[in-house]
């Protein structure tokens, strides 16, 4: 088990995982997953026997992503770490996978000075495992919102890191 950068010759791996859990992510076409790597603060992978098993990507205050969620967490917070998606492969969970890009995001986002980890999950139509998980790492509502055209709704997720100054 490697937990590695992402390169951009993982991505169109990254696509096929992203596809197999589009029910609760948003769709991604190649060049919008290539422009949102060349934002992220934090794009890690971990590979098994040489194939991509799960990802993270996150993004830090003051980028340009147009995502309602990220642009929520930015009117309301200033040095936070937005996890955009993270996604374990269906053949590879239960195996801690998630839990391990976990602990390795939140030892960036100490390391670089944010002040929370930030990230929504569905509520309607509800999305329990990955709220469940959230939960384990202190995660707690600050917001919720409607998005797709009102086809969804979101609760806007918020932990407090501890506070120290900016590396």
């Amino acid at each position: 088990m490697l937990l590695r950068d992402t390169i951009l010759s993982d991505l169109p791996q990254i696509l096929e995982l992203n596809e197999e859990s589009v029910h609760f992510l948003s769709a991604l076409e190649p060049a919008r997953l290539a422009h949102l790597h060349q934002q992220a603060a934090y794009h890690r992978l971990i590979e098994l026997e040489g194939k991509v098993a799960a990802f993270l990507i996150a993004f830090r205050e003051g980028c340009a992503y147009d995502s309602p969620n990220y642009q929520w967490f930015a009117k309301h917070f200033d040095r936070f770490i937005y996890i955009d998606r993270v996604v374990v492969s269906a053949t590879q969970r239960g195996r801690g996978l998630g839990h391990r890009l976990y602990t390795d995001l939140f030892a960036f986002a100490d390391r670089t000075g944010a002040r929370r980890v930030t990230c929504e999950f569905d509520v309607e139509p509800p999305n329990v495992v990955s709220q469940r998980f959230h939960e384990s790492y202190g995660f707690r509502e600050v917001g919720s919102q409607a998005v797709a055209s009102g086809k969804k709704r979101v609760s806007l997720q918020a932990v407090s890191l501890p506070l120290r100054d900016a590396a």
